[in-house]
């Protein structure tokens, strides 16, 4: 069976083998174990504390093939980016230069650095094992975290993001922090990369442009990549955008993939999971749905065929289920088809 559980310190040796297969782009895992002990250690410290609203806490999940034991993905949620360290984009503008006069009216579109997501919730971290692609395993490790949400709403802010990967060549060079770095900022594309994600983001402050940046004075290869996203995660976005995700105008300062938001009411896994009372019994239905349970250190989530009755509220889950869950009969779960 699969589920999904908080990340525990025993996982260590796997996450660092992730961050190594994960390659790059994928910025909050660092092949670095020292930081990578830190983020577990912050996702433990905030399953088990009581929270009444968002702060500087890292909900960090592993997917686990129970069969074997291994660990063959990561999901994760940010409670509120940017109130330890800044969290920079790029917001895409307009400035009109015009002349009654002459008769000339020209926009021009501009890229200005700014902190405009601070505090929102950030969904990041996804990754999955090539082996375990299949089974619609990759949308249970993405939507399960909306699940989560909806069942711990105090614990995050009402604006929720996701920073999608964008475009780069195998070699990790991206055409739109070539322009940058050929101007401004003299590193490339994974040694930036590398320093953000393991904190060391002064260099940003220091060296990046100070005023709004003239997108038609980039290069061609620059303008063409801006808010588009790399081909490996356009599934990713396809899956965000059916539940209600959209784009804002913002892009990543290095890649400049696109940030898409929702408010937490609008996203469609938070409004149609429903709550219901387990029953443990033999199920009938085929019909597969993801469900949790309706804790937090002991959270547990997985996929599975279930029976609804719902005129009673109730939900038929196998002992097999319940087991992998936690559960027992009479306590609540949240599900959603899947």
């Amino acid at each position: 069976m699969i589920i999904v559980r908080p990340i525990k310190k025993s996982d260590l040796k796997a996450l660092h083998q992730i961050a190594i297969d994960s390659g790059h782009g994928f910025t909050s895992l660092p092949v670095n174990e020292q930081l990578l002990q830190q983020r577990i250690n912050l996702a433990e410290e905030s399953f088990s504390k009581e929270v009444s609203q968002a702060g500087k806490e890292g909900y960090l999940f592993v997917m686990e093939d129970t069969e074997t034991g291994d660990v063959v993905g990561t999901s994760g949620i940010e409670a509120a980016v940017g109130l330890d360290d800044a969290f920079y984009h790029y917001h895409l503008g307009k400035v009109v230069h015009s002349s009654r006069e002459l008769n000339i009216y020209n926009t021009v579109e501009t890229l200005s650095l700014c902190n405009d997501y601070t505090g929102a919730s950030e969904i990041c971290t996804l990754y999955l094992s090539d082996s375990h692609r299949k089974n619609n395993n990759g949308r249970f490790l993405s939507r399960f975290r909306f699940l989560f949400i909806a069942e711990h709403k105090e614990r995050f802010s009402d604006t929720i993001i996701a920073e999608m990967r964008g475009v780069s060549d195998n070699e990790g060079r991206s055409p739109f922090w070539n322009w940058l770095e050929e101007h401004f900022f003299s590193m490339d594309f994974p040694t930036a990369d590398y320093l953000t994600g393991i904190g060391k983001k002064e260099f940003i402050a220091e060296l990046m442009p100070k005023y709004p940046i003239y997108v038609n004075l980039l290069s061609k290869e620059a303008q063409d990549v801006i808010d588009k996203v790399h081909p490996q995660t356009v599934p990713a976005l396809r899956l965000l955008e059916a539940e209600g995700f959209a784009r804002r105008g913002y892009v990543d300062i290095f890649d400049a993939g696109p940030t898409v938001e929702s408010h937490v009411s609008n996203i469609r896994t938070v409004n149609q999971s429903k709550r219901c009372q387990v029953i443990i019994d033999e199920v009938q239905s085929t019909d597969n749905y993801i469900i949790c349970n309706s804790k937090v250190e002991d959270f547990r989530a997985t996929q599975a065929p279930l029976s609804l009755r719902d005129t009673a509220n109730q939900v038929v889950i196998s002992q097999e289920v319940a087991e992998a869950l936690m559960v027992n009969a009479g306590d609540w779960v949240r599900i959603i088809s899947n």
